[in-house]
């Protein structure tokens, strides 16, 4: 059995779902983590001693590469570093793991990919949701053929967090993450994408700054928060939205999108983003020609999905047949987290294909990219780039 080391760059956040892959007994360790910032570091070489382990603390990430010999590292670093960091990773051939987005521009992601296949070296991303039970549930009744061939797809994205996750720290700003259509909706637009088995050709929005615009905010220079991370100022008091303060010193990125997606094989698709909800809700809604299903739920014990097959003239809360999740609601992502870090593990073992591939997390991006700009140039359709085939056609996992 082949001995891993990993290295963390970005080490708090995101970047606790690295320690995951501290597997002493089963030949995988993290042995190193790249931040910054002094406090972070200071609460990954914490974190890593709770669990035993020994590690090398950076505040520079290409020195931590240089010096470590890793077999792979994470990358959960702000989006706007992505591209940057996996990049030098790559050309250092040091396996990936990259938290989405992959990057925040279609150049940007495309010179990732390149950057993996001129280097032979594993690029894996982090789409989780690939992971999630309830997502991978949808897609084996798709595929069973219950509800026929897929047509449309609408998935609605209520985020009550949004104002505290997203206004308050560097996401505010475009120039940092270009969307939130990247941030948060890389993710829905992917499973979008998987569920209908194709990718988007075309894309056209509307949207806007409807609430958060208008909130007090820190000034310029002040652009961190007080505490260690964004989840320690989250609270469900904070409400009503127009009610808060001490947004990020610059919030310009929409906390309203929708955008409709035109994807290859016909399928038509409808994505709706908001931040300003009182209750959180991901809800995907799939129509086929024998019966459509939809998702109450993404995980805990009140999440099911819902699938009609009969035809009726009233409207049926519970499908002609309900599948109840069984993902554990005190995990992150109902333990899809610990499950996508398995796939980096095997992966560099084994060359075991992952679930999430470069080229999906690609388009998702793309699809983002081209419906933010959609929405900023007064609703037009847009088409959205292809890969060039030697990007499209390759394996990330093979090698060759």
């Amino acid at each position: 059995m082949k001995k891993l080391k990993f290295g963390i760059i970005g080490t708090c956040c995101r970047g606790e779902l690295g320690d995951y892959a501290h597997q002493a007994a089963n030949g995988v360790e993290i042995v190193a983590g790249a931040d910054i910032y002094e406090e972070q570091r200071r609460s990954f070489a914490e974190r890593m001693k709770a669990k035993q382990a020994v590690v090398n603390i950076y505040a520079d990430y290409r020195e931590m590469i240089e010096k470590e010999k890793l077999d792979g590292v994470f990358i959960t670093s702000p989006d706007f570093c992505h591209e940057e960091q996996a990049c030098f990773a790559l050309r250092r051939k040091t396996a990936v793991y990259l938290e989405k987005p992959i990057a925040i521009s279609i150049e940007g992601a495309d010179r990732i990919l390149r950057t993996a296949k001129e280097n032979r070296t594993h690029l894996m991303l982090g789409h989780n949701m690939r992971y999630m039970e309830f997502t991978n549930r949808m897609r084996e009744i798709i595929l069973s053929g219950m509800i026929g061939e897929v047509k449309a797809i609408w998935c609605r994205h209520f985020v009550s967090y949004g104002g505290d996750a997203y206004f308050r720290d560097w996401h505010a700003d475009r120039r940092n993450t270009c969307s939130l259509l990247l941030q948060k909706g890389a993710h829905d637009i992917d499973i979008i994408h998987w569920l209908a088995n194709s990718r988007s050709v075309k894309v056209n929005g509307i949207g806007s700054l409807s609430v958060y615009g208008s909130i007090p905010r820190r000034p310029a220079g002040c652009e961190r928060l007080d505490t260690l991370t964004v989840q320690g100022v989250w609270s469900n008091s904070h409400w009503p939205p127009e009610a808060q303060k001490d947004y990020y010193p610059e919030v310009n990125n929409e906390d309203l999108n929708m955008i409709n997606l035109q994807l290859a094989n016909g399928v038509q698709a409808c994505y709706l983003q908001c931040h300003f909800t009182p209750d959180t809700c991901r809800n995907y809604t799939v129509i086929g020609t024998r019966g459509r299903l939809e998702n109450y739920g993404d995980y805990g014990k009140d999440c099911s999905i819902q699938v009609w097959t009969r035809r009726t003239d009233r409207f049926q809360l519970e499908g002609d047949m309900t599948y109840r999740m069984a993902s554990p609601e005190d995990q992150p992502h109902g333990g899809a987290d610990p499950k996508i870090v398995q796939g980096f593990i095997e992966l560099l073992r084994n060359g075991t294909p992952p679930e999430s591939t470069p080229q999906g997390a690609r388009y998702a991006v793309a699809a983002g990219v081209k419906g933010a700009e959609s929405i900023r140039s007064g609703g037009m359709m847009l088409d959205i780039p292809a890969l060039p085939d030697e990007l499209e056609n390759y394996d990330f996992s093979a090698l060759r």
